[in-house]
């Protein structure tokens, strides 16, 4: 079950945060994974948690919003793998702020990393899924694709451009045996919250962790590992009967309330 031997999976991100746990889990389940990362250092990281757990996977240096840099990884694991099976659209960035104070250079960053990054891939790799006879593609998107937060006007617009391009791929490469779906996402336990709250409420860590934390009806955050698991299904044959689906993970915060 959920076995991914034989399947060569890109993750882009996967130095970090959700995209190294979803590298190590497809790892896990016997996956070739491909890192994608601008830090040469969290890739490292992730490779060697990789290769200490018996995994394979290779690293390479990519900026997802820069288009000759995603060319260029991803022609490099064409030819080392011959095939891309997987795609998981995962590197993104996040910006807190309404429309009023969100300014025009955070805006146009969001949509570098998040929209473009997220178009240049696919754009790269579906010829290649065409080409070999199908492919799965998983994109992260948030639940702010489906419901609107407070002061996060950027992030928002980035994310419902994944969600609806979610829709436009899996409908237009449906026949050519190519899935694509979304994750949206709750708030995860990742760095960047830590990092959140320590810049923004100095002194009120606990607290605000804790008000965060009750946002999700669950009353915690996501482990990054709990994303990681819903990816390796979506991707694997096992969910060969789903495609072009919205999937939130997010504690109970969409139909739950108590």
């Amino acid at each position: 079950m959920l076995d991914l031997t034989g399947k060569t999976a890109i993750i882009t991100g996967g130095g970090s945060g959700i995209g190294q746990a979803i590298a190590l889990k497809f790892a896990q389940q016997n996956a070739e994974v491909a890192i994608f990362d601008l830090s040469e250092k969290h890739a490292a990281d992730a490779l060697q948690a990789i290769h200490d757990g018996g995994g394979k996977a290779k690293a390479y240096a990519c900026d997802v919003s820069n288009p000759e840099s995603v060319t260029s990884a991803i022609n490099q694991v064409i030819e080392q793998n011959q095939r891309i099976d997987i795609l998981v659209n995962n590197a993104g960035v996040a910006h807190v702020g309404n429309a009023v104070d969100t300014q025009i250079e955070d805006f146009d960053r969001i949509y570098q990393t998040n929209v473009r990054g997220v178009y240049n891939c696919l754009h790269t790799t579906l010829p290649h899924m065409v080409e070999s006879g199908g492919g799965v593609i998983l994109n992260l998107a948030s639940i702010v694709s489906l419901t609107g937060i407070p002061d996060r006007f950027a992030y928002s617009m980035s994310k419902g451009a994944v969600l609806t391009m979610t829709y436009s791929v899996a409908t237009d490469f449906i026949k050519d045996n190519i899935r694509c779906n979304c994750l949206c996402p709750a708030r995860v336990h990742t760095p960047f919250v830590d990092g959140f709250i320590a810049k923004n409420y100095p002194g009120q860590e606990k607290e605000m962790f804790q008000k965060l934390s009750e946002a999700q009806p669950i009353g915690r955050m996501a482990e990054p590992e709990e994303i990681a698991s819903l990816c390796v299904y979506l991707c694997s044959d096992e969910a060969s009967f789903v495609t072009g689906a919205a999937w939130p993970i997010d504690g109970g915060f969409m139909n739950t309330r108590i």
